[in-house]
């Protein structure tokens, strides 16, 4: 039996506990910064790149392209951003006081309800077992709703009352999922999280436009994507000697998705997920690339190397592992039995997730976020064109094309004195480039081959000398405009000793709160080199920052915001933003909010939801013509145990009450915000009516009614007096 130690744990900035910073991320915050380049030179990696390649024999040419096509077995499923709902609705309503970060419950808008979709442990399959928390298997994860959703979609069908619900699985809490008599023994804890990590895709039923969904037990597209999975490697570093293992000769299949952030859905209807803290269960030798990758030279504690030794890179014939992770993947969610596929066309670094934008002449564009204090914004744009209604075809587009890094300019840079003070024009903008990495299938770093740019992306972007960003995460082309938004989260180490300082388009030292940037492309079919940019949102609670800035707008009109994440869109063309990390800047929960983008209420900022205790909102979906909005609760209560809940979201049960399905501790879960009216059943006169797509048990999803008002004063008091994982100051 291995025991599980407990991470040590100090005050970070920039985040909501300690504890937060070492599951998600490995407190990557606390370690020594991955980039260290001056982005002037680096001759240093491209003299060990061309080493490497002289060691390996492959000379200066590049790997061959693999092309992978995967046919879907239904017609083209129609995209989120192209949905937005059936039921001619507004989406209107009154914005939410700031919540307090002491209050374990989800609130929504006058008007609205609540309710979870699917929660981790549900089973998925007719053979699934019924959730057993206290007595989990990695057999039994496997068939059920994995932990920590983070990126989510829902893509209806047709008709509007059946479709598909997608998500990812980001990292395990081992706190909350198990017993401590069970934490010890890691080897268990270790083949449960492989398995509660990864993806899933789950049908989803409703009795019309606008009504909330119920999942469906057994449904025909259900499927669990997990760290054992299959995946094909296409693109230009497929079948690159850095990719073979002893288990993996030709380095074109790799097992398994993990820390999977954020993603997007394609306008071909498949999704994309992006690879992240990919550092936080693999380790590797001490080498210049595995360093500026994070990775650490000794199994991380969560010790997934005890259930299989591929996780660890310093076992014979397993030292390229770490080089099969940091992708943008893709599945096929109306097929259960494709094949996944990783895009190393994309580049490899820590994606927040990829969006693609198609462009008036066809010309496809993705863009990613490398979310780490410093990194950088990458722009990938497809060798061949988007064709309507050709699905195999536009499968194809993500596996060759060219790939760019951000370089920022400033209007103003002279009068940057990292204050967060606007300059004399009156705002943070200028012009923009992207620096070529791969262009027609050749390397423009010099020194370096296409795959070891698709492989150390980060390396050839250190040399190509690329602006280091305040942790840019998601990256969204608006489907009206083809403007880009860029959420950089935060960086609370801009400025210090020794590391950048303060910029036009990162105008603060020590950035608690982050901010939002808008780009347009000079081209405009995207394909160009060149944009302009400005800072739509410096955030922050106005009432104490008087930087705080929201595109002119009145800032005692708008509700405060901090660290923006995750962004979306509604058929209006109003900016979505979901929040991680306002506990521990401005003091409330985390939550969504509106942003107008165009007139004179531009900058306007409004709070839809807040979501409980310790609990970060991700993956926002806005159906405002549904009138229903999505939201992923990731990690409720984290900062508490499996003994002694800090949140006991959603089920609001203690556990001497639970009852069918429910439990008196916290669950991530994904949540659907509807319309309530006083004497209405939101769910319909049918509610639980199977409507034949599932099959199997037909509808088997959480209790079917508003859980607006479950979270009692007595179950809140007792989420508030529960001990942290921490020693608050």
């Amino acid at each position: 039996m291995n025991r599980m130690l407990l991470p040590m744990l100090g005050h970070t900035n920039g985040k909501r506990s300690p504890l937060t910073c070492a599951l998600k991320c490995g407190s990557q915050c606390t370690k020594p910064l991955c980039n260290t380049s001056s982005n002037q030179s680096f001759r240093e990696v491209a003299s060990t790149a061309m080493s490497r390649r002289a060691a390996l024999g492959l000379g200066a040419a590049a790997a061959v392209t693999v092309g992978v096509t995967v046919t879907g077995t239904r017609t083209e499923a129609q995209a989120t951003f192209a949905y937005w709902g059936a039921s001619h609705g507004a989406l209107d309503f009154e914005p939410i006081e700031s919540v307090a970060a002491t209050v374990d419950d989800l609130n929504v808008p006058a008007g609205y309800g609540w309710s979870p979709i699917v929660r981790w442990g549900d089973p998925l399959f007719n053979d699934a077992p019924e959730f057993d928390p206290r007595n989990q298997t990695p057999e039994a994860q496997a068939k059920q709703f994995g932990f920590n959703n983070d990126y989510l979609d829902i893509i209806p069908d047709a008709d509007g009352t059946t479709g598909v619900l997608v998500c990812n699985h980001e990292y395990t809490n081992e706190n909350l999922m198990f017993p401590a008599n069970q934490r010890a023994d890691l080897e268990h804890t270790a083949a449960v999280a492989i398995a509660a990590h990864g993806m899933a895709v789950v049908e989803i039923t409703r009795d019309g436009a606008g009504k909330p969904w119920t999942y469906v037990r057994g449904g025909a597209r259900n499927r669990r994507i997990t760290a054992d999975t299959p995946f094909t490697v296409d693109g230009p570093a497929a079948g690159s000697d850095l990719l073979k293992t002893v288990a993996d000769p030709e380095g074109k299949t790799v097992l398994g998705t993990q820390n999977n952030c954020s993603g997007g859905v394609t306008p071909w209807g498949t999704v994309l997920s992006g690879e992240e803290n990919i550092q936080n269960v693999l380790s590797g030798t001490e080498t210049m690339e595995n360093t500026r990758y994070g990775l650490p030279t000794e199994p991380p504690e969560r010790r997934w190397d005890l259930v299989d030794p591929r996780w660890d890179g310093n076992n014979e014939g397993y030292e390229n592992e770490v080089n099969r992770f940091g992708y943008v993947v893709e599945i096929d969610p109306s097929d259960p039995s494709s094949t996944p596929v990783k895009h190393t066309a994309l580049g490899r670094f820590k994606h927040e997730g990829a969006n693609v934008y198609v462009a008036g002449d066809g010309t496809v564009v993705a863009y990613s976020g490398d979310d780490e204090r410093f990194e950088y914004l990458y722009k990938f744009v497809a060798e061949d064109k988007y064709v309507e209604g050709d699905r195999a075809h536009n499968m194809t587009l993500l596996s060759s094309g060219d790939l760019y890094v951000a370089k920022f300019t400033g209007n103003s840079e002279g009068e940057i004195d990292g204050s967060g003070r606007r300059p004399a024009d009156g705002v943070f903008d200028g012009k923009g480039e992207w620096l070529p990495l791969v262009v027609d299938g050749e390397s423009k770093v010099e020194g370096m081959a296409v795959d070891e740019v698709l492989v150390f992306t980060r390396l050839a972007s250190d040399k190509a000398g690329a602006t280091k960003m305040d942790r840019p995460e998601d990256v969204e082309p608006n489907p009206h405009t083809g403007k880009v938004y860029v959420a950089c989260t935060n960086n609370t180490k801009r400025g210090e000793p020794g590391k950048a300082g303060a910029d036009e388009a990162n105008p603060r030292t020590n950035n608690r709160d982050g901010h939002v940037i808008e780009l347009t492309e000079d081209d405009p079919n995207s394909a160009g080199t060149t944009f302009q940019w400005d800072i739509l949102m410096v955030c922050g609670d106005p009432a104490k920052d008087s930087t705080a800035y929201f595109a002119g707008f009145p800032t005692d009109k708008v509700s405060p915001i901090s660290c923006p994440d995750n962004l979306a869109f509604d058929s209006q063309g109003n900016l979505w933003i979901s929040t991680d990390g306002a506990p521990s800047t401005i003091g409330f929960n985390d939550g969504l909010f509106r942003v107008e983008l165009t007139g004179e209420n531009r900058g306007r900022t409004q709070q839809f939801l807040s979501v409980p205790q310790d609990a970060e909102t991700c993956g926002p979906v806005i159906h405002d013509k549904d009138d229903m909005v999505y939201v992923s609760v990731q990690h409720p209560g984290e900062d508490g145990s499996f003994e002694e809940p800090r949140s006991y979201f959603p089920d609001y049960v203690l556990p001497t009450r639970e009852g069918e399905g429910q439990f008196g501790f916290a669950r991530p879960s994904v949540v659907q915000v509807f319309p309530v009216k006083k004497g209405k059943d939101p769910f319909g006169k049918d509610k639980g009516k199977d409507k034949g797509k599932g099959k199997g048990n037909g509808p088997r999803g959480p209790k079917q009614e508003s859980y607006r008002g479950k979270a009692t004063e007595e179950l809140r008091n007792k989420a508030r007096k529960a001990p942290r994982t921490y020693a608050e100051d």
